[in-house]
């Protein structure tokens, strides 16, 4: 069963990707696997919009200079790759915050500009050890969904609680039913004072209160810089992703001079929140893949219909039909070839795509298509329109 829903075994049936000697770690996205990818960016994008993110855009590779201050090159040395160029040093940059602290310092913000929410699908890379790297699971390059929130004090309760309720109804919609949420309090190596870290502490530990979730503690597990959340995912196999993260951040807009202008006019150093939802959105691919074992809901799957003819004297109404649902914006293709209708059948349910439709002469003669689900063996037959409303309805609505 658990060899079944191995994600590099379902990608060689789906052709998602490929990874190759010359780029260890990292990936080729081929057409199929990107449609995956873009798919879940523009639901990320849709829940940006809903909670009033602004989408930024930031280098991959920055001075050395710049992690020195945000303490990164201190505890991340070994993670970083490194680069050099005009006798200068720059770092690949391992994660984004420190370049969103370089966005917010660069204009002038009032306390009424507060919060400032400040999203990216950020390119990190990492030098993860060889034998540690796995599948999509475990890479020296992903993309991070990430975010950084900008607030005063008085705004940290409202924030965090936002994003856990941002979190929490995302994970609904793929099907997750059991989320595990652990409490990662402040470890041996940490930077600032033990006030703050109550301070923030209490923070992160009131918010999880106020949403009545259930929540277990990880002493000394929290970021160098402050405590945080983790979302970690449950899949049917019993197996365990940690995704999601919340991280309340008290002391790098310090170290880089951020501040606003509060009611008395006085500079005041802004709260930072670190969040992120799918956390790589190339590992959340992998768990996605396990989870459905590859039958991933309409509105992921890459290919969402496939129509096939039973002789050449059908073709033409396929090609037709095609352009009607590609013209609806519905991910299909066609096949009019001179093959076995039940090898072709087989072929595309293995390829796990969702829908297939037969067209023969009572399906023409009807204006119907004869419907076959891949995970049915049952064939129905369909007026095109009612299937058009009802594969419009599950992509529209993401029904599992």
């Amino acid at each position: 069963m658990i060899d079944k829903k191995d994600h590099r075994k379902i990608n060689k049936i789906m052709r998602l990707y490929h990874k190759q000697k010359e780029a260890p770690g990292m990936i080729f996205w081929h057409h199929n696997g990107w449609v995956i990818f873009n798919q879940l960016k523009t639901f990320i994008r849709a829940q940006l919009n809903k909670w009033k993110y602004q989408e930024v855009n930031t280098p991959i590779m920055l001075s050395e200079s710049l992690w020195n201050v945000s303490g990164h090159l201190e505890n991340f040395f070994d993670s970083i790759f490194f680069t050099n160029s005009e006798n200068k040093k720059y770092c690949i940059k391992p994660m984004n915050c420190p370049a969103h602290i370089q966005i917010f310092n660069k204009h002038l913000k009032s306390y009424r500009d507060l919060p400032v929410r400040m999203a990216e699908f950020g390119i990190c890379h990492r030098n993860e050890s060889s034998g540690s790297l796995y599948g999509l699971l475990r890479l020296k390059s992903f993309t991070q969904d990430d975010a950084h929130i900008f607030c005063t004090e008085n705004q940290i309760q409202q924030e965090i609680s936002n994003c856990i309720t941002m979190i929490m109804d995302a994970y609904k919609i793929f099907g997750f039913k059991k989320i595990h949420i652990k409490f990662s309090t402040r470890p041996d190596h940490r930077i600032g004072t033990d006030q703050i870290w109550d301070e923030a502490e209490l923070s992160l530990k009131n918010a999880l209160f106020d949403s009545k979730l259930d929540f277990e503690y990880q002493k000394g597990e929290g970021a160098f810089y402050g405590p945080k959340i983790e979302f970690i995912l449950e899949d049917c196999l019993n197996r365990l992703w940690q995704c999601g993260t919340i991280q309340l951040d008290f002391y790098l807009p310090s170290r880089f001079g951020s501040y606003y202008i509060d009611g008395n006019n006085n500079h005041k150093i802004p709260i930072m929140i670190h969040r992120a939802i799918l956390g790589s959105i190339e590992r959340f691919i992998g768990i996605l893949l396990e989870q459905y074992s590859g039958s991933l809901p309409v509105w992921l799957s890459p290919i969402q219909v496939m129509i096939i003819n039973i002789n050449e004297n059908h073709s033409q109404y396929v090609i037709n039909l095609a352009k009607k649902l590609l013209k609806l914006n519905i991910r299909v293709q066609y096949n009019i070839k001179n093959e076995k209708i039940n090898l072709k059948i087989r072929n595309y349910i293995i390829e796990k795509i969702p829908y297939i439709l037969i067209c023969g002469d009572k399906e023409i003669n009807n204006n119907k298509v004869s419907v076959r689900y891949r995970n049915n063996n049952a064939t129905h037959i369909m007026d095109i329109n009612d299937f058009i409303k009802k594969i419009q309805y599950e992509i529209e609505f993401r029904v599992l």
